[in-house]
């Protein structure tokens, strides 16, 4: 018999692949946030010490998995296989960041939807067979991204209404065959999705819609209703993209209510930080989902999770020429063990 059944666009792991161990990076922004007081670990300069933003976010990853592996107790070596992915042009974060590691691994490129892939990915190959221990690495930051996307920092651009704020910082995931922690028991692949949103610094309503497409078809595929999770999390739409879910779901019928929430709009706080629309970025729901929500996992505070990453798959030269953002969404359910029963 198959280690996974599949059941329309979703993965049921027959060998629910656990997470042994996580770990979190952020930028100062980041701890000045309502989160502040969970992650591993914080940079108090926006470089890291290195000369460039990009070496930075090489140094988030680093960093992320050095915690990870302390965390766990072993060594790099006994790692088998590292999914990871940033939103840099070919993927210059991790690609620089793993170089001369002997870490074996695999890069992806989902933008902000990258950890919720690399999570997917990592449980199928355990569950399957292929890895022992399979990590997840996720980055962003700030000022690589404003050069690589908008305008140099310098330029003094104003931001639209609309436009959220990348967050600087990394998050890891180990997943192995058995252990102590959450465990993974299905996950939905997405499909791409374009509504023909042409406003860059509206990347909140543009992956809106694959949001809403997965989750419907998460339901769809394995019965369940939204009252079956705790907790349903996406990232990161900002407070607009989170509006506009709601009232997708409200359409049919559906109030998302209390159990639904957004890694955007958890990260900073709207009061006291202006970053608009709230945050974004590879890193945004990686960090959310390391140092907040597997934290409350563990503590029993939620039993069931849908932890929903979204990325706008534009690029600078579909911006340039105009084009629409099309956007993708992947679900993983992520239970306490006990939860799985």
């Amino acid at each position: 018999m198959p280690n996974v059944e599949r059941m329309g666009q979703t993965l049921i792991f027959r060998r629910s692949p656990v997470i042994t161990a996580w770990a979190s990076v952020a930028g100062k922004k980041e701890a000045e946030g309502p989160l502040g007081a969970s992650f591993d670990l914080t940079a108090k300069q926006t470089k890291l010490g290195a000369s460039t933003w990009e070496r930075a976010e090489s140094r988030l990853q680093a960093l992320a998995m050095q915690r990870l592996l302390q965390k766990r107790e072993i060594g790099k070596d006994e790692v088998d296989l590292v999914f990871s992915g940033d939103l840099l042009n070919q993927c210059i974060g991790s690609s620089f960041f793993l170089r001369n590691t002997g870490l074996p691994s695999l890069g992806l490129y989902g933008a902000c939807s990258t950890m919720a892939e690399a999570l997917l990915l990592s449980g199928a190959f355990v569950n399957a067979g292929y890895a022992r221990r399979a990590a997840a690495l996720t980055s962003s930051h700030f000022a690589a991204s404003e050069r690589q996307y908008r305008f140099p920092l310098g330029y003094g651009g104003q931001r639209t209404p609309t436009a959220q704020w990348t967050v600087t910082g990394a998050g890891a995931v180990l997943v192995e065959p058995q252990g102590e922690g959450p465990v993974i028991p299905m996950a939905t692949v997405g499909t791409v999705r374009d509504k023909g949103i042409k406003d860059a610094n509206n990347m909140g309503a543009a992956m809106a819609f694959a949001a809403y497409d997965t989750i419907r078809a998460h339901l769809r595929d394995t019965g369940r209703t939204v009252e079956d999770y705790d907790l349903i999390a996406t990232g990161d739409l900002g407070k607009l993209g989170k509006a506009m879910v709601e009232a997708l779901f409200r359409r049919d019928g559906v109030e998302l209510g209390g159990r639904y929430q957004d890694c955007g709009v958890l990260i900073y706080d709207p009061n006291r930080q202006d970053t608009h629309c709230g945050g974004s970025g590879c890193g945004c729901s990686a960090v959310v989902l390391c140092a907040d929500l597997l934290r409350r996992l563990r503590a029993g505070r939620i039993r069931r999770l849908l932890f929903c990453g979204t990325g706008a798959l534009l690029s600078p030269v579909s911006v340039q020429q105009k084009r629409s953002v099309p956007a993708i969404c992947h679900a993983v359910v992520i239970e306490r063990q006990e939860a799985k029963a």
